[in-house]
């Protein structure tokens, strides 16, 4: 039997985070194994427990949810981390990419998109809502990078790795669709993210859909 995945859960608000964890207890594969009231306590949560997935609230006392971000990515750059906030700007949904959030998800999304997010995030994928995808590539579209700042070109290969990885897929499946080892498939991410001068996966698909090299609306 897989080991259940390892979830802390940060959320000022007692009813909303009480009642996610509910949720997110009907899941069999799923253990919660710390809960959050505030940035800093996230941060706590995380080095003491070493979950899997965090889920994370932006609007929180005592230190914000990009703020808690860094501070992670820098104690523990491995942890991977999904938003899930009522705040859908452009400014907010960047300001977490940026910081290295994985996921990005809105309150009042459908609890099957909660769960597959916390699955495709914990297996080294990515995942941005549609609508939080779609709001995102409205904003880029409107910032079209000059000739000057194109990309190296990827190599097919490259390509297809990259076609995946916006569907969310771990590197295990990447080479299991490619028929390629996960090493080959690490070698292409690396290549990837150094051609498209990105810092991390979500980072890369951000500025990938900005070269119109994928789509992350599909």
């Amino acid at each position: 039997m897989n080991e259940p995945i390892r979830i802390v859960v940060a959320d000022d608000h007692p009813v909303v985070r009480e009642g996610l964890v509910a949720i997110l207890e009907t899941q069999p594969d799923f253990l919660i194994v710390g809960e959050a009231s505030n940035g800093r306590e996230a941060v706590e949560r995380v080095l003491a427990h070493s979950p899997d997935v965090l889920l994370l609230d932006l609007e929180m006392p005592e230190m914000d949810g990009v703020e808690a971000l860094e501070k992670l990515f820098a104690l523990r750059p491995e942890t991977r981390v999904i938003i899930f906030t009522a705040f859908d700007t452009d400014e907010r949904i960047l300001g977490a990419l940026r910081a290295g959030a994985q996921g990005y998800l809105l309150k009042g999304a459908p609890r099957s998109e909660v769960f597959k997010a916390i699955r495709v995030v914990s297996q080294g994928g990515s995942l941005l809502e549609s609508v939080v995808a779609s709001k995102l590539l409205q904003h880029i579209s409107r910032k079209a990078p000059a000739a000057s700042e194109l990309p190296e070109s990827l190599t097919e290969r490259e390509r297809d790795v990259l076609a995946l990885l916006a569907q969310g897929k771990p590197n295990k499946e990447i080479a299991s669709a490619l028929v390629i080892s996960e090493r080959t498939v690490k070698f292409h991410v690396s290549s990837i993210l150094g051609k498209l001068g990105a810092s991390n996966r979500t980072e890369a698909l951000k500025l990938a859909a900005q070269q119109g090299l994928v789509d992350l609306g599909s």
